[in-house]
């Protein structure tokens, strides 16, 4: 193991193989899955490599736990997630540290991950001893109408690469304060921060088989293994829409219940009178958060014609000042992308862009040596029917279109298969909120380039997904109404 996972390991620990029923286990076969680091593609550590027989045993422990987890009070849950609240705070350096050797994400991005990772594991905390049901009588007057909420039961939650830690406690956090046991599979390429928060969660008094991690390199059957259980009661994934649409039909077999949230193609409106600092300090945050790797990032730019020229020498003067490095030197804000196909996949967009007449105003070429690196890149001039304006960029990457009647907005942002955020800028506020009640999308940041709050219901429309993370929604995504009809 490399030894600049020494000092993580000294102050917080990092296991490496399986849980399952509250026992650090190696996986059935043996096998070992790499974890790199994708500054430099070194080996940082290896890590169990699960099967479809460990995704059975890990369902097994989920089941066995499941009844004695959902008979627990929920101020008792509500402590042990508070505790790991604390916890995660404690150590939030080290989980910082951790992130960014395994994502490749600044220090910065790394630091503001955990804190707003540790946020889902207190506001559920807060929020699972708070939830109320209902009483009533009928309109009839025949009998009374009594609506609880019950545990939906055993849970298979599955977590993406880029932001490891917030991910995890945005599916955890709200199981747990439901009642739920689970299953948590993370992504291949991020495996250790998931199972850093997992021993996090043991250490502040979790019960044994109520949170089971498998790691695995073949997440297709070790998956379809757990959805098809006759236990599993529901699935929670964030990821691409691709991968949500092979999980949901497998869900469908079961009639799972189903929480998916999915990609993106966000678009970032400058209007006319907008200000014009503002949006370019909003655009880097929307654009910019883990280089771009972000669902909720800034996918397409349209600008209007009377602000377009400031508002692209703004942002080319930011996007140019932007160092790229390794993620864990603090002298750098922007780590690698993930692996060599997603510069691959960043690379083409751009060309096909440039292909069809967009020009490059800084960056735009793939980093040399070694490392998965793209530059901070500004494109002008993007015809509409260019690629990078219909597929998630998913990288440090700004496409830039200009319009010149703000009649045509709607029509514009509205114009994709995805629907999970937006942003707008405007100096009118009634105007803004008229456009935004129009965009066709889960979420509108209005002169805001960050709208993730563990307080808030995140998720999208059309095929971005189902369901709601966070706020009281995340909460009733774990749980079914249960309504009983009596009299007296």
């Amino acid at each position: 193991m490399d030894s600049s996972l020494r000092p993580v390991i000294d102050t917080i620990p990092v296991p490496t193989e399986l849980l399952v029923g509250g026992s650090w286990r190696p996986a059935a076969g043996g096998r070992q899955l790499e974890v790199r680091d994708p500054a430099n593609d070194t080996v940082l550590a290896t890590v169990a490599d699960a099967d479809p027989t460990d995704a059975t045993a890990a369902v097994d422990a989920a089941a066995a736990a499941a009844s004695s987890w959902a008979a627990t009070s929920p101020r008792s849950r509500a402590e042990v997630l508070m505790r790991a609240f604390e916890l995660m705070h404690e150590r939030s350096e080290e989980l910082a540290l951790l992130i960014s050797l395994e994502n490749g994400k600044s220090l910065a991005d790394a630091r503001s991950e955990v804190g707003y990772a540790a946020e889902f594991f207190r506001w559920y905390a807060e929020e699972g001893v708070r939830l109320r049901g209902q009483l009533g009588t009928s309109p009839s007057g025949a009998n009374r109408l009594l609506v609880g909420y019950q545990p939906v039961g055993v849970s298979v939650l599955i977590t993406p690469w880029n932001f490891p830690a917030a991910m995890a406690t945005r599916k955890i956090g709200p199981a747990l304060a439901a009642g739920c046991t689970m299953v948590l599979k993370p992504a291949e390429e991020t495996p250790l921060t998931a199972l850093a928060v997992a021993a996090i969660l043991e250490e502040a008094g979790l019960p044994a088989g109520v949170v089971n991690v498998v790691t695995t390199s073949e997440p297709g059957p070790v998956v379809e293994t757990m959805l098809r259980d006759r236990r599993t009661k529901m699935v929670s994934f964030t990821g691409s829409t691709e991968v949500g649409r092979i999980l949901l039909r497998i869900a469908a077999d079961g009639v799972l219940k189903c929480a998916m949230e999915l990609g993106g193609n966000a678009p970032f409106v400058v209007l006319g009178d907008a200000d014009v600092d503002a949006a370019l300090e909003g655009a880097m945050v929307a654009k910019m958060r883990n280089g771009g790797q972000a669902c909720t990032a800034a996918n397409r730019f349209f600008v209007h014609a009377d602000v377009h020229d400031a508002f692209v020498d703004g942002l080319v003067q930011r996007m140019g000042a932007i160092e790229v490095g390794p993620g864990t030197d603090e002298s750098y804000q922007c780590g690698p992308l993930i692996n060599a196909a997603a510069v691959d996949k960043v690379d083409s967009l751009v060309r096909d862009a440039v292909d069809r007449g967009a020009r490059v105003l800084v960056g735009g070429r793939p980093g040399d040596g070694p490392g998965h690196f793209y530059p901070p890149t500004v494109l002008v001039d993007v015809p509409l029917e260019a690629r990078i304006l219909h597929e998630e960029v998913f990288g440090p990457v700004a496409p830039v279109v200009r319009i010149e009647d703000e009649g045509d907005v709607l029509g514009l942002v509205n114009d994709t298969d995805y629907g999970l955020v937006s942003y707008l800028y405007t100096r009118d506020l009634a105007r803004g909120l008229r456009l935004a009640e129009g965009i066709e999308s889960g979420m509108v940041g209005l002169n805001r380039g960050l709208v993730s709050d563990p307080a808030a219901p995140f998720g999208g429309t059309k095929q971005s997904g189902l369901g709601r993370e966070g706020s009281t929604e995340g909460l009733l995504e774990f749980m079914e109404a249960q309504y009983i009809a009596t009299s007296w």
